[in-house]
Formats: structure tokens, sequence, C-alpha cells
């Protein structure tokens, strides 16, 4: 009984996803021949592709011969990105006047043959970068200090500068405590701090081990020292009894950048909790093909694209202070030294400052990056498609929902079990160690390309 009810159930669910997908391809009439529309496909239900150009590569006859035989074959569109994976370099540099035309040149031959053409927003196929990011508009990570002194005394001394990454720091305030006794820090707080990816976010009650007193801040002995502080990193200061910590925190870029890219698409990855600096990012390439192009940008030029995260994580951006207060409700200065891990008026309220700043890096991620990002693709009648997941310090639903075409990827690892057909390990056999595959929500149907 239970095999009839099961192949009753398959039957049926069969039977809707056949309607499904005659409705699909017959343009909403399940009446239609489905087996000649599968033969000639529409349009609407042609596949895209990934299309790589690779480190510099590119000709006039060759993008026509591509493209040309692209639409031989039944792709009905493509998406660009330009890598740099070993082969040798050519002549076109990336985004060069050049390369511009040759651009154009795509969008002219994909009108001609009735193509769509989505351009990765960078070179590389992960996140938003380029070369004409400058340090000030990059991703950002708060970096610190401490200095150890005992009173009572008066100190006057250099605070040693937290790390500058290609040459870039700015302070962001100085802190003074009373050293509380053993190291007592909160766990994974790198993470919870989002200075690192976090690996993931289970459920877990809002409940932790409470921490005893004297190892703690109490804000109500917190000074601030910031306006103390001269331009050198010096300062003067009156220490009252006891051990004390000067802790001193600045930013400066997470040093990440666009890959694989060829060398002259290569540069910092841009502010994503910043407009400015996703505005910079846009014009820096995408604002300047849409100029090459045209008239034909919103017709043969249909989409711009941010593929898979791949580039960390940040915790900070010039605005980030007034953005907390204005929508957490108060100030962050006295809460900084949670994200150096250590713990200020206890466990629990550390905890949940420490999720005040991540919620606010979300939302300043979804406004800001993806959702400014369409507004100006919209602007100039695109679309905007996201690989939304993996490692983004985000809800990675909402930040797919931030996209007209959410996109994703599967892989199949030789090292979780996976084998190839015949039962040959695909690990086994030279340059397969795993096979992924890519899917795509939006009016074209799907497309697919094999692993990177």
């Amino acid at each position: 009984m239970f095999e009839r009810f099961r192949f009753a159930l398959s039957s049926i669910v069969a039977a809707f996803l056949l309607l499904g997908l005659s409705a699909i391809i017959g343009g909403g009439d399940p009446s239609l021949d489905l087996s000649k529309n599968f033969r000639t496909p529409p349009d609407s239900a042609r596949p895209w592709v990934y299309w790589f150009w690779l480190n510099q590569n590119i000709t006039r006859e060759g993008i026509t011969a591509d493209l040309e035989a692209m639409k031989r074959v039944g792709i009905g569109d493509v998406l660009i990105m330009e890598v740099d994976q070993g082969a040798p370099k050519g002549p076109v540099a990336f985004n060069s006047p050049e390369w511009r035309q040759l651009f154009k040149h795509v969008c002219v031959e994909a009108s001609r043959l009735g193509l769509e053409v989505n351009m990765n927003n960078d070179a590389g196929w992960c996140g938003s970068g380029g070369p004409w990011i400058t340090p000030e508009l990059s991703m950002q990570r708060v970096v610190w200090t401490e200095t150890q002194v005992e009173g009572p005394k008066c100190f006057e001394g250099t605070l040693t500068q937290p790390q500058a990454v290609a040459n870039y720091y700015g302070d962001i305030a100085v802190w003074a405590f009373p050293t509380p006794a053993g190291d007592a820090r909160i766990d994974s707080f790198r993470e919870k701090a989002a200075d690192i990816p976090m690996d993931a976010s289970p459920a877990a009650p809002a409940a932790w081990p409470s921490v005893p007193p004297e190892q703690t801040i109490p804000r109500s002995r917190l000074v601030n020292l910031t306006a103390r502080l001269d331009k050198g990193g010096r300062i003067a200061w009156d220490v009252p009894e006891g051990k004390w910590t000067i802790l001193r925190l600045g930013h400066t870029t997470t040093g990440k950048d666009n890959h694989p890219a060829p060398e002259s698409g290569r540069g910092l990855e841009c502010d994503k909790l910043s407009k400015e600096a996703v505005q910079a990012h846009f014009e820096g390439l995408m604002g300047k093909l849409i100029a090459e192009v045209g008239p034909l940008a919103g017709k043969s030029l249909v989409a711009t694209h941010i593929d898979s995260w791949e580039v960390g994580s940040q915790n900070w951006t010039p605005k980030f202070r007034e953005e907390f207060r204005r929508r957490r409700g108060y100030d962050l200065l006295p809460f900084l030294a949670v994200m150096t891990g250590r713990i200020v008026d206890g466990r629990e309220v550390s905890e949940r400052f420490l999720w005040d700043l991540r919620q606010t890096i979300n939302e300043l991620l979804l406004q800001n990056y993806a959702g400014h990002f369409r507004e100006l693709a919209h602007e100039h009648g695109l679309r905007l498609s996201i690989e939304a997941y993996s490692n983004c310090p985000t809800d990675e639903m909402a930040y797919a929902g931030r996209a007209d075409e959410p996109m994703g990827e599967f892989w199949s690892w030789e090292k979780y079990g996976a084998a190839s057909r015949g039962g040959q390990h695909a690990a086994d056999r030279p340059g397969h160690g795993s096979l992924g595959c890519q899917f795509r929500a939006g009016r074209r149907g799907a497309g697919t390309h094999n692993a990177r």
C-alpha cells in the first residue's frame, strides 16, 4: 500500500512539474505543444552562459565569433567576467579605452544577434573592487593597541599606532580603564565583532555565564582620552592610583582586493557600508561602460552582476558612529573595548552590544551596497544579479532579496564522498577534484558553468 501511495504521489508531483514547465515554456498556456517548444525553445527559455575573458586576450574577431557560435547553439545571453588564472597576458588592459571600445562591440553584436549581456561589476569573480578604489574608499576594520601604565603619576608618552594596511590609518578614540584582573575575553569575539567572517549563526538562548566583576570594565570607570591625543600619537595624562590600560583604537583598510583579476583590473574592495564608496565603484567601471554603449544600455546591455562573497568581513566605515547611534539609539564609543574582546559592564551587556554592532553592519550593507547598487543599475535601465551567499556579514536571504535576479551555486566535493559516473571518484581524474554548478532566478531561465 505504501508503495502504491508513493507511486501515486510521485505521479501527481511529476504532473504538476510538467504543467509548470509547460506553462513557463508556453508563455502560461499548458495546452501549447510542449515537445515542439522543447525542440525549438522561445527566447525566454534559452540559457545564459558565463563568458570568461582570459587576462586581457580579447579581439573584435574573437568576440564576434564567440557570440555567433553561442547564438547558433541556442545560448540566449552572456554574463562577462574577465579573470586571470594563468593565461599569458594579452595586449588589451582591463577598462582601458580600447577595452571599452571592444565591450561596445560586444553590445552592438549582441543587439544584431538578439542576445543580451550582463557585465560583472569588476574584474575577477568576487565582490566589487578595482584600481580606482583608494584606501579611504575601501573596506575598513577596527584595529587597536594597548599601553599599560601605573599611577599615581603623570604619563607623557607616545601610544603605539595600531596596524596600518596600505599605509592607511585613522584614529577613532582613546580610552583608559582600570586593568581587569586576569584576561577574561569574550569567546569568538573577532567573529562576533565582524572582524572576520562568522562560519554560522546558530540559534542560542540569550544567556551567558557570569564573569567576576574584577575581570570586567565598569563603564563608569572609563576615561575618554581622545582629545588628549596629538597628531604624532603623544598623550599626557595624570594617571590615578592603580594599574591602568590605555586603549588606542583606529581603523585601516582590510586590504582585500578583487580576484582572480588581471593586474590592470585589480584593486582594493570598495567599502560595503558606504554609499559614497559604492557610488565611486559603480562609476569606476559600469558608469564608463554605460556611457560607452550609449543607447544600448538597457537594450543589449541589460544587467550588471555582483558575484560570490570572497572578501572577508568589515566592521567600520567613516560614518559608522553616527549610523549606529541613529539606528540603535545609543553611542557605541564607550563599548569599543568590547570589539577587542574586553567585557564592559558584564557579559550580557557586551554580547548585546556585539549583536547591535552586527545588526548595524547588516543594515548598512543591505542598504548602501546591494540596495544602492540596484538603484544605480535601475537608473540606467539595467537589472542587478547577485550571488548572495557564504561568509558575507549579512543576512544572506535579505542580501539576495536586494537583487533583481538572485543567484547561487552548488558543489559536489570528493572529500564529502562525491563520485563521478561509473563510481570513479572525481579526484582520481586529473583536473577534476570537484564539480560546480550555478543557477539563477530571472527572466531568461537558468545558466550553468563548470567548476572554477
